[in-house]
């Protein structure tokens, strides 16, 4: 049986950077409270998707949602690449390396999914990436390990992540409320943030 592995997206994005961290740590307010809005275009966004593929059998955007999709036996995004499948959107333009950033997003994951990456922050002192969140059978986990959220299938959830690089540490919000936290993976020069729509056999 083939499995599908699919996460759609709606992109309403607040990647930010904020000065006023401490005070955000001190009360329960909104996660975004503090930070600076960063306004994003199209220009922001760049897609990979299956080599093979026709754009719109891996991603649609209508009416204000980002849907990205892939499938196990799809090819990768690059003839010479030995990834995984992924259809993916990073966010370029926009890339970082100290200070305190956040990335907020609304996203919808279908019933059926599982191994799949929904977000990353992308670069790392070993390793391509520094944080990623992951759907298994319907739980969110940072990589394949610790547990950040369960029932995540079919309904809309808000994601906020947020990156303190001169701390180093990553706090994931669901629905507004701190879920998981962690140390990052120091970095090399350059973080960015991604979301994808990424196969996983992990």
């Amino acid at each position: 049986m083939k499995i599908i592995k699919m996460s759609y997206f709606y992109m309403f994005f607040f990647p930010a950077l904020g000065d006023l961290l401490n005070s955000f740590n001190q009360c329960h307010v909104d996660p975004i409270d503090g930070f600076c809005l960063v306004p994003l275009t199209q220009l922001n966004f760049k897609l990979q998707k299956p080599y093979d593929t026709p754009l719109e059998q891996s991603y649609i955007y209508e009416n204000g949602v980002h849907k990205l999709w892939v499938y196990a036996d799809d090819k990768p995004h690059d003839t010479n690449s030995h990834t995984q499948p992924r259809t993916e959107i990073r966010i370029q333009c926009l890339d970082y390396s100290s200070g305190v950033w956040q990335f907020e997003g609304y996203g919808f994951v279908p019933n059926g999914t599982s191994g799949a990456t929904i977000a990353q922050i992308h670069g790392a002192a070993h390793g391509a990436t520094t944080f990623i969140l992951r759907i298994y059978d319907g739980d969110m986990r940072y990589y394949s390990r610790d547990l950040v959220a369960t029932s995540m299938y079919d309904k809309w959830f808000r994601l906020n992540v947020i990156h303190d690089v001169d701390g180093g540490t990553v706090t994931v919000y669901i629905d507004g409320v701190q879920k998981y936290s962690t140390k990052d993976k120091r970095a090399r020069k350059w973080h960015v943030f991604q979301m994808w729509s990424l196969c996983s056999t992990s």
